[in-house]
């Protein structure tokens, strides 16, 4: 049972250094229209903080797979079980906060680069995975 949700905690953090970049991406035009920020602006602290959680979150998934999950197979169902948290994440955030201004809606291009993203993430985790895997155990 321990196994089981840590497995689960693990993919819950994999849904979560997703979700944030996501959203960061996707509200550029609200998060202008809130603090008055420049669209320039909004950008760069976006991807500075995308950048920044995408390094630590790297190192934290690394050590929690290393350390809670092990060397069984069962650390690689996360590359599935991020998904709905994901989903459960992104219902949550938008009945939370919906968009009700029109020019709050996010452009095309953050729609492919969002959904580009997505394909590649369970790449991602299996490389952390794959690597946790690997490497020497104490």
């Amino acid at each position: 049972m321990k196994k089981f949700i840590r497995l689960n905690v693990v993919s819950i953090l994999y849904a979560f250094f997703i979700f944030i970049p996501l959203e960061l991406m996707i509200n550029v035009y609200r998060i202008n229209r809130l603090t008055g920020w420049d669209i320039n602006t909004v950008n760069k602290i976006s991807l500075a903080t995308a950048v920044i959680e995408m390094c630590l979150g790297t190192l934290i998934l690394y050590f929690l797979t290393k350390k809670w999950l092990g060397r069984g197979g069962a650390n690689y169902f996360t590359v599935i079980l991020w998904i709905p948290y994901l989903m459960l994440l992104v219902y949550t955030f938008s009945s939370l906060f919906p968009i009700t201004e029109r020019g709050d809606n996010p452009n095309p291009a953050s729609g492919l680069i969002a959904i580009g993203a997505l394909f590649l993430y369970p790449i991602y985790i299996l490389i952390i995975n794959f690597i946790s895997f690997l490497t020497d155990y104490e």
